[in-house]
C-alpha cells in the first residue's frame, strides 16, 4: 500500500498516482503483509476510482517462499506471490479492462504472468540484483548464501520478464547500467522527484549537528546508521565533544536501537519528518551499499540543509561536490566535510543554497510523471 510515505517505492508509487490521476482513472491493486488503516486507504482514494487491497498471511509467506526456492524464483517474489490472490487480480483486469497495466517492482510482476493482451509497464525502480550483490561482501553465513542465492535468482529473473512489458522504467543511469539484461537501451531513466510544496526551507532553532534519516530497517540504512555513530561521530566527537545526532525513521532494528545514547537520539516513527530536518544543522547519508536514488537527500536539500553523502548515492542524484553538496569517500573525508560545514558558515550557506536549487531545478514529480504518461500513451497530448 503506497501509503503512508515511510519508504522510497511508496513514496514514488504514491506521486506518481497522484500525477497521474489528472489524465486517467486509476485502479490500484496492492499486495499489504502489513494491517492497512483506512485512513491510509483514504489518503490514497483521493486520487484512485478505485482501490482493492489484498492482505497476505504469515502462512502464505512461507509457503510461497518455499514454492520460489523449489521453481527457482527470487525470494520477494514468493513472499509476495499467492496464487488466490493472482485469480482474484486476473479476475479484477477481466473485469476493468483497463488500457494499461502499471507494475511496481519485480515482486509483482508474477501477478501478470497468465495476463496477455494488455500493454504494460514495469518499473524496476532499483537494480536489485546488484544491490543484493553488493550484501554478500558484509554478511556472514546463513545470511551470506540467502543473499548470494538471491543474487544469482534476481539476476537471471530481470532479464526474464524484461521482454513481458511494453516500456521499463529504472530510477537512475548508475541503476540502468547495473541492470542484468542483454540491451538496456530499451529502459527509460525516471527519477524521483521532491514536492517542493511540502518540503520548504523553514527557519527554526537547531538541536541536532546531524540527522540521517529514512526507514530504519531497510539494510542499507541499519548498516549507514552504524556506520555513522560507530565510525564516523566518535572522531567528530574529539573537536565537537557535545555533538548531537538524531537518526530518525520508521521501524528501528535492534541494531540501530543499540546505537542511542546521550549524544544520539533513535526516534522510531516521525509523523512529520520536516520538524527533524528543519532542526538539524546538515543531513548525512554515508551509504555504503544499496541501489536508488536516495529520497532523503532530495528532501533535506529542498529544505536548505547542506547535505553530505557518499560516491554510491550521489552518482544517482548526480549533485556537484563542493558546491550543492559535500562528498565523503571514506571515514576521515566524512569527519572533514562535516568538520567544514560546522565551522565555516559561508560555506554552510553555499552548499545549503545551491542544494535547494539544484533539487527544485532538476527533481519535479509532475515533470516525471508526464514522461510516464507519454510512454504508457505516446498517441494522447497532455494539455492541463
Amino acid at each position: 500500500m503506497p501509503y503512508p510515505l515511510e519508504k522510497g517505492d511508496k513514496l514514488r508509487a504514491y506521486h506518481f498516482i497522484k500525477e497521474l490521476s489528472k489524465w486517467e482513472d486509476i485502479y490500484l491493486i496492492a499486495i499489504s503483509d502489513n494491517e492497512v488503516k483506512q485512513e491510509h486507504i483514504n489518503e490514497v482514494k483521493k486520487y484512485c476510482k478505485e482501490i482493492h487491497v489484498f492482505p497476505i498471511s504469515l502462512k502464505s509467506i512461507m509457503s510461497n517462499m518455499i514454492r520460489s526456492f523449489i521453481l527457482g524464483l527470487p525470494f520477494q517474489s514468493g513472499y509476495f506471490y499467492n496464487s488466490k490472490i493472482a485469480h482474484e487480480v486476473e479476475l479484477l483486469v477481466d473485469k476493468i479492462k483497463p488500457d494499461h497495466i502499471f507494475l511496481q517492482l519485480l515482486r509483482t510482476t508474477e501477478y501478470v504472468r497468465n495476463i496477455h493482451g494488455v500493454n504494460m509497464t514495469l518499473d524496476y525502480m532499483d537494480a536489485f540484483a546488484k544491490g543484493m550483490e553488493r550484501r554478500i561482501d558484509g554478511a556472514y553465513f546463513p545470511a551470506k548464501q540467502i543473499y548470494r542465492w538471491e543474487y544469482d535468482r534476481l539476476r537471471k529473473y530481470e532479464s526474464r520478464v524484461y521482454h513481458w512489458f511494453k516500456n521499463k522504467l529504472i530510477i537512475s543511469d548508475q541503476d540502468l547500467n547495473s541492470l542484468f539484461i542483454g540491451d538496456v537501451s530499451s529502459v527509460n531513466i525516471i527519477p524521483n522527484g521532491v514536492d517542493t510544496e511540502y518540503f520548504q526551507p523553514t527557519p527554526a532553532n537547531k538541536e541536532y549537528d546531524l540527522l540521517f534519516f529514512g526507514n530504519m530497517s531497510y539494510p542499507p540504512n541499519v548498516s549507514a546508521a552504524i556506520y555513522l555513530c560507530k565510525e564516523i561521530v566518535p572522531l567528530l566527537q574529539k573537536n565537537f565533544p557535545d555533538l548531537k545526532v538524531a537518526i530518525a525513521g520508521a521501524d528501528p532494528s535492534r541494531e540501530v536501537q543499540a546505537l542511542a545514547n546521550k549524544n544520539v537520539i533513535i526516534t522510531g516513527w516521525v509523523d512529520d519528518m520536516r520538524e527533524y530536518i528543519r532542526k538539524s544543522k546538515i543531513a548525512i547519508a554515508p551509504m555504503l551499499i544499496g541501489t536508488g536514488l536516495q529520497n532523503k537527500l532530495l528532501q533535506a536539500m529542498a529544505m536548505e540543509i547542506p547535505c553530505i553523502t557518499s560516491v554510491l548515492a550521489n552518482n544517482a542524484l548526480g549533485a556537484k561536490h563542493q558546491d550543492s553538496i559535500l562528498i565523503g569517500r571514506n571515514t576521515e573525508d566524512y569527519v572533514k566535510q562535516v568538520s567544514l560545514l560546522l565551522n565555516d558558515r559561508e560555506l554552510y550557506q553555499k552548499i545549503a543554497v545551491n542544494g535547494c536549487k539544484y533539487v527544485n531545478d532538476n527533481f519535479n514529480w509532475e515533470a516525471y510523471a508526464k514522461k510516464v504518461h507519454h510512454l504508457m500513451y505516446p498517441e494522447k497530448l497532455i494539455n492541463k
